[in-house]
């Protein structure tokens, strides 16, 4: 009996860890429902990772500026889903109006217990997820592309962008940059030290300790990369999540984009 109570215990250890090393589709699929029966703007699409077998939700907002000047790919936070009240909602809804065409993904979740440490698994499904949306951006004739991300997906951005240097990706901006020191891949500061493309560190004045900690940390593997267009700031009574100042995010970003990133872009299809 004690032989088969401890195999038991062992099997569902070994179980529960392995459910964390993927996405909860059954909670993205639950995501999807909520955010298709609420859509403010925008269309749903629905993208496809490279060797994997479920699909992702996306959601694709068209520029509506007089000028067109390229595409943003948005990263959600932990837990989080492309239509995220705080930061993300605002982003992908405001920016069109600044020339830039978004596209909201899904990225990849855990359950609601899950600690920052947990997601670290999971950042093997980010590439796939990004590079699709760079192809649908692509696929609509949009090659001036930036990504944005907020809290875990700042960190899941940068770390993208260190491991890849393919010239996909125009400029980053790292909204709320926390990270985590027991894994490499979650280490910000180590992935920005290997960013060489435009990077905006935009921060809360109230933000959250692990954003706070590491400012200096971040500016010094900037510099270390050689990074002349890593801009940090910090804005005044902001949190975390920017709430009462979604104006001021979408201004922030909106105007670094388009002095940093800026394109000549047909308007997108």
């Amino acid at each position: 009996l004690s032989i088969i109570l401890v195999t038991s215990l062992l099997t569902g250890l070994s179980t529960a860890y392995a459910a964390r090393s993927t996405s909860d589709t059954a909670k993205e699929k639950r995501w999807a429902e909520q955010i298709k029966d609420n859509l403010f703007d925008g269309e749903l699409v629905w993208l496809k990772a490279k060797g994997q077998k479920e699909k992702f939700l996306g959601i694709y907002t068209r520029e509506t500026a007089p000028h067109a000047q390229g595409g943003a790919i948005l990263l959600h936070g932990m837990g989080g889903h492309p239509d995220w009240p705080d930061v993300i909602f605002p982003l992908r809804t405001q920016l069109p109006e600044y020339g830039w065409t978004t596209l909201s993904i899904q990225m990849p979740v855990l359950d609601n217990d899950a600690s920052f440490i947990d997601y670290a698994p999971l950042f093997s499904q980010v590439a796939g997820r990004i590079d699709a949306a760079i192809a649908r951006l692509k696929s609509k004739g949009i090659n001036n592309i930036v990504i944005i991300g907020h809290s875990l997906g700042s960190t899941m951005g940068a770390y993208y962008l260190s491991q890849h240097k393919k010239k996909d990706v125009r400029a980053f901006v790292g909204i709320g940059m926390g990270m985590s020191k027991q894994d490499k891949r979650m280490d910000t500061p180590t992935s920005l030290a290997r960013i060489k493309i435009p990077v905006f560190d935009l921060y809360g004045e109230q933000d959250l300790f692990s954003v706070m900690d590491s400012v200096e940390r971040r500016a010094n593997a900037a510099s270390l990369a050689g990074n002349k267009n890593y801009y940090q700031l910090r804005t005044p009574g902001a949190d975390h999540f920017f709430r009462d100042e979604e104006e001021v995010l979408v201004k922030r970003v909106g105007g670094w984009l388009n002095r940093f990133a800026a394109g000549k872009e047909l308007p997108a299809k």
